[in-house]
């Protein structure tokens, strides 16, 4: 049977990214399988090559409730039945030895009655997921009464047969109305009630299909099922004799199940990820892996960095050795599996950036300070009031400190607090900021505003004494390849510049081509995560969703997944939507769905200052609450 491959969203719908991380961790939790992903096709569907289970999108446009119940039911039967109970040995020799005669219509009873069997499994041992399975079985019985109908009127009884079956298993045969041949099988339908493994379908399956070849000529139009594709698997012989293959396996027969599967895809992606076997492939054989008694094993989790020599060094987590920013400009790091999966291929360099028309910047930097003047004053002032407020009130009712003057709680009280304390304001501020600005070419009509609101940002921390970091990201579109993804991070103002003014560094910024957000966030909270601070954040500044190779379909569902990995590390993630317009209902449900409610959007180019302001204001009060 052939996988549903060339599934298409022909419409523009986005997918709830947090909501899929939600189910993505059940079937995780389920499989044990810590590399399994979730995503959404036209049918729910195996693909061990991607260590992927896919939902159907057969739960779209229902009610929440129905939506909810019904992604959840897909998940407890892919991963906690068919993934362990299901015989893909069995099934490989069905696949092998039926007719090719109605063949798409056997798979079809195969697979339904196979999830007859699953759903009454995981009920009887998950009885918490009856309700869910209830929800299921209704919306579906909804769906085959009115297929039934429909295909018989037209003649298309294979089609017909199958809904016939789905309700006769659900309902009872006494209640299901179809043509006279179908009630012939009425008798054999009754043993999938006994059915206990796959090979027991497979035997009920042979049996509905020589009782109705003779009345069903046509195979099925209709695909109702994809569970997994025999291409799907991974290579394997099994053309041996049926008695070889039984002294194999001894008295107690092997089950070859869709959980090895995975496993095997697993193994053979590993023995091809070797480190230096895939440096070498790439970039010659120059290196020491080309020195038999020198040579390092590869390992899991090294990262290259590559030089303009094709030399590979260095095994930390980013790849960085001891160099200078300028002779970090010319090297490349391979990103491997640190930054996600979706960018394993990506190559990217670290440099700072080129400071360009000196003397036409340096008359524009003025120009910008003077304009924004009275507001960073204004906002600086603020700041500092609210911390001279801070040192001025006084905690009370503690358990212990300066003993307050009033003692008529020792009386009044059961359990009296006496005690107060006084808040010493902070030196500084104990935060560090890392702003991230997309690079990529849709960006180029708002660049100057664009520099304008990260100037500001940069002009406040700078007054503040608050340690930041910007950096400009984009990937080189015109380079990117299937097995090489080039991208870039220009340092603006590094975590190390201190109160450096790099004003002209931040006028010198140009629009790229591409942005991998994704990516960008996990770089950027590695270098967050290391620092000292209780408090860090990390803005992003951005006028669309993420746009790289072959990063199109995942990249809402990566760079939620980078927002989730920050927060859970303690750094709080907040984006800017810049446009010249307001942004669409459309447009704020994605960036929702990534960054939650952690978004802002700018309605006009010259209210980016305003926004990145407001931002800052949000991010400091809660500094200054907890200094």
């Amino acid at each position: 049977m052939g996988s549903v491959d060339r599934f298409i969203q022909f419409n523009n719908e986005t997918i709830d990214a947090r909501q899929l991380m939600h189910y993505e961790n059940v079937a995780k939790a389920l499989t044990k399988n810590t590399l399994l992903a979730i995503n959404e096709r036209k049918l729910m569907e195996f693909q061990p090559a991607e260590q992927t289970i896919s939902l159907s999108v057969f739960w779209r446009h229902r009610e929440e409730n129905v939506m909810h119940a019904g992604r959840m039911s897909d998940i407890f039967l892919m991963s906690e039945g068919f993934w362990k109970f299901f015989d893909v040995l069995k099934w490989q020799e069905f696949q092998q030895e039926r007719s090719i005669n109605l063949g798409k219509f056997q798979d079809q009873l195969l697979f339904c009655i196979e999830e007859f069997r699953m759903v009454e499994m995981i009920q009887k041992k998950r009885v918490g997921t009856q309700k869910i399975f209830n929800k299921r079985i209704q919306t579906y019985l909804d769906f085959h009464k009115q297929q039934l109908r429909v295909n018989t009127q037209k003649g298309f009884l294979a089609d017909a047969f199958i809904s016939y079956l789905y309700i006769s298993l659900y309902e009872g045969t006494m209640f299901v109305q179809g043509p006279d041949s179908f009630k012939l099988a009425n008798s054999i339908i009754q043993k999938v009630y006994e059915s206990s493994n796959t090979q027991h379908t497979i035997d009920i399956v042979y049996q509905l299909y020589f009782l109705l070849n003779e009345y069903v000529k046509e195979d099925s139009l209709l695909q109702y099922y994809a569970i997994i594709s025999y291409s799907s698997l991974p290579k394997k012989d099994f053309h041996y004799h049926r008695g070889v293959k039984n002294a194999e396996f001894g008295e107690e027969e092997k089950k070859d199940t869709i959980e090895e599967v995975f496993r095997s895809w697993h193994r053979e992606n590993e023995q091809e990820n070797g480190v230096h076997l895939q440096y070498e492939l790439e970039h010659g054989r120059d290196g020491k892996a080309e020195q038999a008694i020198d040579a390092e094993e590869g390992q899991e989790g090294h990262e290259i960095t590559m030089t303009g020599k094709g030399q590979s060094s260095g095994n930390t987590r980013e790849g960085q050795v001891n160099q200078t920013d300028e002779e970090q400009s010319s090297d490349l790091k391979k990103a491997g599996k640190s930054f996600g999966k979706e960018h394993t291929n990506v190559v990217y360099k670290e440099q700072r950036i080129v400071t360009t028309s000196l003397s036409d910047n340096k008359q524009q930097l003025y120009k910008y300070r003077q304009e924004h003047a009275p507001y960073l004053k204004a906002f600086i002032q603020e700041m500092k009031k609210r911390l001279e407020q801070k040192r001025l009130d006084k905690r009370t009712n503690l358990t212990k400190g300066r003993l307050s003057p009033k003692l008529t709680a020792l009386w009044t009280e059961d359990r009296p607090k006496p005690f107060y304390k006084k808040n010493a304001p902070s030196i500084q501020l104990n935060a560090v900021f890392g702003l991230l600005v997309d690079g990529s070419a849709s960006m180029q009509d708002k660049m100057e505003e664009t520099k304008k609101a990260v100037l500001l940002f940069h002009d406040v921390l700078t007054q503040l004494k608050i340690t930041h970091e910007i950096v400009l990201h984009y990937e080189d579109a015109y380079e990117a390849t299937e097995s090489s993804q080039p991208n870039a991070f220009e340092w603006i103002h590094k975590l190390e510049d201190g109160q450096k003014d790099s004003g002209l560094n931040i006028l010198s910024m140009t629009a790229h081509e591409d942005n991998r957000d994704g990516f960008a966030i996990r770089w950027m909270g590695q270098r967050l995560a290391n620092r000292q601070e209780t408090h860090k954040f990390l803005l992003v500044f951005s006028d669309g969703e993420p746009s790289a190779f072959g990063y199109a379909q995942n990249g809402v569902m990566d760079t939620a997944e980078a927002v989730l990995e920050q927060e859970q590390h303690g750094i709080t993630v907040l984006h800017l939507f810049l446009n010249d317009q307001e942004a669409t209902e459309e447009q704020l449900n994605l960036f929702r769905l990534i960054f939650d409610k952690k978004s802002a959007t700018a309605s006009s180019l010259e209210k980016f200052s305003e926004e990145t302001l407001r931002l800052l204001r949000k991010m400091l009060h809660l500094v200054v609450q907890s200094s």
